[in-house]
């Protein structure tokens, strides 16, 4: 199970924090990227503010990712060398250069570095795209190779598999988490049809990102429950997943709710009601994903429900 001590617990909460910064800012991305092809940034769009949300927002996610990892990296020494985390400082660059660990959260940290600089300015362009993209890769391979797919060893298929899935779950975690930030600032009858057009494109992509979710994810848990399902309730591992796919489903009904009710309504009516329910549903949805994202560090802070069979 998961140390219950004050450094463990630490650790858990920064990735927790990391995890999330990391959604939220692939998702300001995408919604800064929509609202820019509309010419969104210009003086007189209705749509101005929110793309400004947008760009702000993915310019502060990026860099509470980068922070997050840094201290994650810290604590990591920390934990590696036995020192005060005040002192661990001292043996900071040895942990993240001669541990596997190590080398995997200085890993993740540049490519968050990566994801500052793609979100510092105004309207995207190719080059920075270009930058978000590598950015997003090198911070998921850097995570994948902490976890429990790292034990299949470097460049594993499972690794690989793993990497997918925190991609695959971030992008539609941030839609849904940046979306609730965003959404709003097109609520007005004057932008009213740049947030259904917004919306829709959130939906479509968020379905992919959901499709590859779900497969990645019945890997990784098969993988983790070594074969087993008595594995869900004998262990505190599968405790958490339950609590994971529990909050999943949850959070997959109510962004069916909005793909198949509430945004078909505001589509026919463009109506303000309508707009204020698809909005506060996403808001409800976002903070089920906060959720999740908890749910995800706490399993991989936690000895996998394999462990149980030796």
């Amino acid at each position: 199970m998961m140390n219950d001590d004050p450094l463990s617990l630490a650790q858990t909460a920064f990735a927790a924090l990391a995890d999330l910064a990391f959604a939220c800012a692939l998702g300001a991305l995408l919604l800064n990227g929509w609202l820019s092809r509309e010419q969104a940034f210009a003086p007189v769009s209705p749509a101005r503010d929110g793309w400004r949300r947008a760009a702000r927002g993915g310019l502060f996610a990026a860099l509470a990712l980068a922070l997050c990892n840094f201290v994650s990296l810290w604590l990591q020494s920390a934990a590696m060398s036995g020192a005060p985390v005040l002192a661990a400082g001292a043996s900071l660059w040895l942990v993240a250069t001669g541990t596997h660990a190590g080398v995997g959260w200085s890993v993740a940290l540049a490519g968050s570095v990566l994801l500052l600089f793609a979100t510092s300015g105004a309207a995207l362009s190719n080059s920075r795209i270009g930058l978000a993209v590598a950015g997003a890769l090198i911070v998921a391979a850097g995570k994948s190779a902490i976890g429990h797919a790292a034990d299949a060893g470097a460049f594993s298929f499972a690794e690989g598999v793993q990497t997918l899935h925190l991609l695959a779950t971030a992008v539609w975690g941030g839609i849904v988490v940046a979306g609730a930030f965003v959404l709003p600032a097109l609520d007005s009858s004057v932008a009213r049809a740049f947030l259904i057009r917004t919306v829709a494109r959130m939906s479509q992509a968020a379905s992919t990102a959901l499709v590859l979710v779900i497969l990645t994810g019945a890997f990784n848990a098969w993988r983790g429950v070594g074969g087993s399902l008595a594995a869900l309730t004998a262990s505190v591992w599968g405790h958490v997943l339950l609590v994971k796919i529990a909050l999943v489903a949850l959070a997959l009904a109510f962004g069916a709710l909005n793909r198949w009710s509430a945004l078909p309504r505001l589509q026919r009516s463009a109506s303000t009601m309508d707009a204020h329910t698809v909005i506060n549903v996403m808001r409800i949805e976002a903070l089920t994903m906060a959720g999740v994202f908890v749910a995800a560090a706490v399993l991989s802070h936690s000895v996998p429900g394999s462990a149980l069979g030796g």
